[in-house]
């Protein structure tokens, strides 16, 4: 019985011997540090991968991330410099970038960062008004990262960013924003209707000018056409009366040229041609009650030709 109680308890010890070195051995993850406290002291700093720590006299106080974290903050209320009231929540990233100041020097950092945002951002929003609030939000963000960045480093927190998720003013006045909105995109539409329809009106007067244009061109090239095939109808038209009065005139000297010619083969006597031109002034004086003037020579000649006359009539 001795022997079995003895195995017993040195089984028990065995247990306690390897829960107590178990304990003693802690893993580290990636990206965490733990904090070590001996006897109530901070010891060190816990890296990640395999620590060992005394039993009874050191212990893990804290495990800390190192990664950016993100908070989201309920709506503060906040008044504008125009005295409007509106509850703007905002969204802070930031990250632990000394494990033993944020262990030691701040006992709730988030609800710290909560509060410290929470007063910061009334401080911002007070010295703006309702529409520079509304269209400023990169300024509030930067003002409001860079007051909050500089307040926590003395508690090992890096603050990388901060946004203003929601801006909502009162209700009366969102209805007022909603109905300048809605006529602000009704004059827009009214301005893109009527520079349309100027659009329009421009390219349909264009369009009529470049017909009118084109139809006038047309008509004139129709007279200019026309008005040059009278002119080669006249031309041709002058030309042939010209060709036949040409061989009118040709005709007529022609047929002079024969009388000529024969009178001159028959060889008349002066007497002849005294008397063919009486002839032809008697057909000339026919018809015609215009006085005619014979020169001396030709009535010299009458004379002599009725001497002959009346010579030939005594013979006879």
């Amino acid at each position: 019985m001795e022997g079995l109680f003895g195995l017993i308890v040195l089984a028990v010890i065995g247990v306690f011997v390897l829960a107590i070195a178990v304990s003693s051995i802690r893993i580290i993850q990636q990206s965490t540090v733990g904090i070590v406290e001996r006897l109530g002291k901070f010891h060190g700093k816990a890296e990640r991968g395999v620590n060992f720590m005394v039993p009874f006299i050191d212990r893990m106080r804290t495990m800390i991330d190192l990664r950016e974290q993100v908070v989201d903050f309920p709506p503060q209320p906040v008044i504008t410099q125009d005295n409007v009231t509106m509850q703007i929540d905002t969204v802070v990233y930031f990250q632990v970038t000394d494990p033993i100041r944020y262990t030691y020097e701040i006992s709730n950092p988030i609800s710290a960062i909560e509060n410290l945002t929470a007063t910061t951002l009334r401080n911002i929003i007070g010295e703006m008004d309702l529409d520079s609030t509304l269209t400023s939000r990169d300024v509030v963000n930067t003002k409001l990262r860079s007051i909050l960045d500089e307040a926590t480093d003395k508690w090992g927190i890096k603050v990388n960013r901060v946004e203003l998720k929601n801006i909502m003013p009162p209700k009366d006045i969102q209805d007022a924003m909603e109905k300048q909105m809605r006529a602000e995109r009704e004059r827009r539409e009214a301005i893109l209707r009527a520079e349309g329809e100027k659009k329009s009106a421009v390219l349909r007067a264009e369009g009529e000018k470049e017909a009118a244009i084109l139809t006038a061109e047309a008509q004139k090239e129709a007279s200019i056409r026309k008005a040059e095939g009278q002119k080669e109808s006249q031309i041709l038209q002058a030309q042939g009366e010209a060709e036949a009065i040409l061989a009118i005139q040709k005709a007529k000297a022609e047929g002079i040229k024969l009388v000529y010619q024969a009178i001159k083969d028959s060889d008349p006597t002066r007497e002849v041609v005294a008397i063919r031109s009486l002839e032809a002034l008697e057909k000339v004086a026919e018809g015609n009650s215009t006085k005619l003037v014979i020169p001396t020579e030709a009535v010299g000649l009458l004379g002599s030709l009725a001497a002959a006359k009346e010579v030939f009539a005594a013979k006879e």
